[in-house]
């Protein structure tokens, strides 16, 4: 039996977790707390890969603000997705976010998505163990700032303007 898993919150510390990236050479394993620790970052998760609204609506909202998150001193704006390395890849390329400075990340099988608590299935669309619609400021792996989206098909609290705006 799965123990209840608290969902992350302002305040929470990042859970330790192995993610993968597209490097040069091929996919890369990249930790977390590489990410995270001595740095302020925007981390922001989605349901997946070429879907909808994370793809028409999420990261281009942050493509959007780039600029002016880095005037915050955001040292980078990382996106996590439940897909595989190379499909994340393709779409880094596909929305222009790579061409961005976004960093995109895979949590192929969903363990970071889980301990934060924001994991969900939408067995009519075919999305199993998918993650919630969310932004996070993170300040030296602590949440500072998280604004989660009532529903998956919605961008409007987890938006880059959003965020941005109510960054202090």
């Amino acid at each position: 039996m799965r123990g209840t898993i608290q969902m992350i919150e302002v305040g929470s510390e990042l859970p330790e977790a192995n993610l993968l990236r597209m490097g040069e050479n091929g996919p890369e394993t990249v930790s977390l707390s590489s990410l995270t620790n001595g740095r302020k970052i925007v981390l922001f998760g989605l349901p997946g890969a070429f879907t909808g609204t994370c793809t028409t609506a999420h990261v281009p909202s942050f493509i959007r603000v780039m600029d002016k998150l880095a005037e915050k001193e955001v040292a980078e704006v990382v996106c996590v997705t439940v897909n595989d390395v190379f499909v994340v890849d393709a779409w880094s390329e596909s929305t222009g976010a790579k061409a961005a400075g976004m960093s995109m990340v895979a949590d192929g099988d969903g363990s970071l998505t889980k301990a934060f608590g924001l994991d969900f299935d939408a067995p009519p669309v075919g999305l199993y163990g998918r993650s919630k619609r969310y932004a996070m400021v993170v300040e030296d792996n602590k949440v500072t700032q998280f604004n989660l989206e009532d529903s998956p098909g919605e961008c409007s609290i987890s938006a880059g303007e959003t965020l941005l705006a109510e960054m202090a």
